[in-house]
């Protein structure tokens, strides 16, 4: 018998308790609105990949992380997982009013300013921080949803980058340029550029959250489709090769 703790609730599909937080994400999702909102429709993904440019490589930054936000932290996690290169990403919280209110319940409330985010480590000798943003822009989220990411609603959700020094700024701002003088997407980019000033680890449950529990509704709608666009167009960046082609 599984006994409920306090602060959670029970998942309507699959009984499990989970944090209320999260059981509330999954409740005001539906299929037929994730696929819409966080699969880019307005191109051909291959042409899609074809148009987007590559960063500069003539500055880099001497900090080996990046961090990161574009809405669940759950899907981030899951896509710079997969990346060669990359040796651990942390789920947090940046961009708000401090420690007090990085909390999943505080910040899922949107009012403390921070944003659900990611904090990326990788061996600079594998992938540049540029690598690291192309990744961020073709397959982890949409930068041209302001405020939200699909279904995902609020400040919390924002796309913003959080610089650790000039470098990364700099390399930031000429690739989101590039980006959208390729005219890659319908719209505008509205990622932020903001000084890293703190990030805060989430909850211990959220670490490799998408890897514990892939038949989790939000994960198979939402975080998958992202891992699934990254293998399809990324394959060389790809930490280890996909099982189920190994297997075709």
């Amino acid at each position: 018998m599984t006994l409920q703790k306090p602060g959670t609730r029970a998942h309507p599909a699959c009984g499990t308790f989970l944090p209320v937080p999260v059981v509330r994400r999954c409740l005001i999702l539906c299929p037929r609105e994730v696929f819409r909102e966080h699969i880019v429709a307005t191109r051909d993904e291959t042409q899609h990949r074809d148009m987007f440019p590559d960063p500069a490589d003539d500055v880099d930054s001497d900090t080996p992380s990046a961090v990161l936000a574009g809405g669940c932290f759950w899907c981030l996690e899951a896509v710079f997982r997969e990346v060669s290169g990359v040796t651990f990403v942390t789920p947090g919280y940046c961009g708000g009013d401090g420690p007090q209110s990085a909390t999943y319940e505080a910040v899922c409330r949107g009012t403390t300013g921070h944003a659900e985010a990611v904090r990326i480590d990788f061996d600079p000798h594998q992938i540049r921080y540029g690598g690291i943003l192309k990744v961020f822009f073709f397959a982890a989220h949409d930068p041209t949803q302001l405020n939200r990411q699909g279904a995902d609603r609020g400040t919390q959700y924002r796309s913003a980058i959080f610089y650790a020094d000039e470098a990364q700024k700099q390399i930031a701002e000429r690739y989101i340029r590039a980006i959208d003088a390729a005219h890659v997407f319908s719209g505008p980019i509205v990622t932020q550029l903001l000084p890293l000033t703190a990030f805060y680890p989430a909850e211990a449950y959220h670490q490799d959250y998408a890897a514990k529990n892939p038949d989790h509704p939000y994960i198979r709608h939402v975080s998958l489709p992202k891992v699934e666009k990254l293998r399809r167009h990324f394959a060389p960046l790809l930490a280890k090769p996909d099982p189920r082609k190994a297997t075709s």
